[in-house]
């Protein structure tokens, strides 16, 4: 139980990593942590897009097309858009999109559809950094963006709920918490 207090403790959220694959074994692990999450009657609603090479592309385009169509750009415009977002997609070598897929059932609500899902992500932020990596959970606008979904094919009641970048470190980060007793309010009697 220490070692899981440690790892839940020192883990920290790293935007900046080296382009070194991730071997396949290893994105394995971290979507299996992902996996055995708890959800509302076992749903399990998540779905994960593990985005390598060029694979990345996909996510790259959807970022373009976003900011191509919300600021109607064209020409050398709209090229340099289109270049920013590809870089956003190869700000890491390994991208997994998380999105929460909701069951459909009489006793099933979204809200815990969606409270499973970042859960899941939760866990593989934590088995990223066991493995040795740093990640970072990125969401914003564009995340949420129906186009982001549609370059997906994600349905109408799907939502994205995370993109995580993943990779080795370029450096280590270390991070303060408020003290525990600002956050804590007993109810005792």
């Amino acid at each position: 139980m220490d070692d899981l207090l440690e790892l839940i403790k020192t883990r920290r959220t790293i935007g900046k990593v080296v382009d070194e694959l991730v071997p396949r074994e290893h994105i394995i692990q971290i979507l299996e942590a992902g996996h055995w999450a708890p959800s509302h009657h076992n749903t399990q609603p998540w779905k994960f897009f593990v985005m390598t090479g060029e694979g990345r592309n996909r996510l790259g385009e959807a970022y373009a097309r976003i900011s191509i169509e919300e600021k109607g750009a064209e020409g050398a415009e709209a090229a340099e858009l289109r270049e920013k977002g590809t870089k956003k997609a190869h700000r890491a070598p390994l991208v997994i999109a998380v999105a929460c897929v909701p069951t459909e059932g009489e006793h099933v609500m979204r809200r815990e559809e969606v409270a499973a899902t970042t859960a899941c992500v939760q866990n593989m932020l934590l088995a990223a950094h066991a493995l040795g990596y740093g990640a970072i959970w990125r969401t914003g606008a564009p995340c949420y963006d129906v186009r982001m979904k549609e370059a997906f094919g994600l349905g109408d009641h799907d939502e994205m709920v995370a993109l995580l970048y993943i990779g080795r470190p370029q450096v280590e980060r270390t991070s303060v918490r408020m003290r525990l007793e600002t956050k804590i309010e007993w109810l005792t009697s």
